[in-house]
């Protein structure tokens, strides 16, 4: 999809609006995986990997590149596998037992109560895994 596709198909939607600088996130190492990933299944992947349903608890998905999930991301996640700080996890429901980007770990807190209905981003920032509503210019 080109910048002008996206931008039409977005521009008129009253859904979330996607930058620009998606296009940034994926490439011609990308691995698309069509369908939910259940406990004791695996994707390991030098690249990126979007996955089109849900990581259920168990399951994990190993990525040198960007990890976006487009369902329910609650297994373990590692973007950014070979070092890359840079490298972000989107999902539509980031929920995750482990989540990992490059050499930093962390885990929910376990009292979270709150189940937002959006889209969330996780990414080093300031040398600190950092959760944000995923609605606006990557910067």
């Amino acid at each position: 999809m080109t910048k002008e596709e996206l931008s039409n198909n977005t521009s008129n939607s009253k859904h979330v609006r996607f930058p620009v600088e998606l296009e940034e996130l994926v490439d011609e190492n990308t691995i698309l995986v069509q369908r939910t990933l259940r406990s004791g299944q695996s994707i390991y992947h030098d690249g990126n990997v979007v996955v089109l349903g849900d990581v259920n608890p168990g399951a994990e998905v190993v990525a040198s590149g960007n990890i976006i999930v487009m369902g329910s991301l609650r297994g373990v996640v590692h973007a950014g596998a070979k070092g890359d700080t840079n490298a972000i996890i989107l999902g539509f429901r980031l929920r995750p037992t482990q989540l990992r980007i490059g050499n930093h770990i962390t885990r929910p807190p376990e009292d979270e109560s709150s189940d937002p209905d959006y889209p969330e981003l996780a990414r080093i920032k300031n040398g600190v895994v950092t959760i944000e509503t995923f609605n606006s210019v990557l910067k």
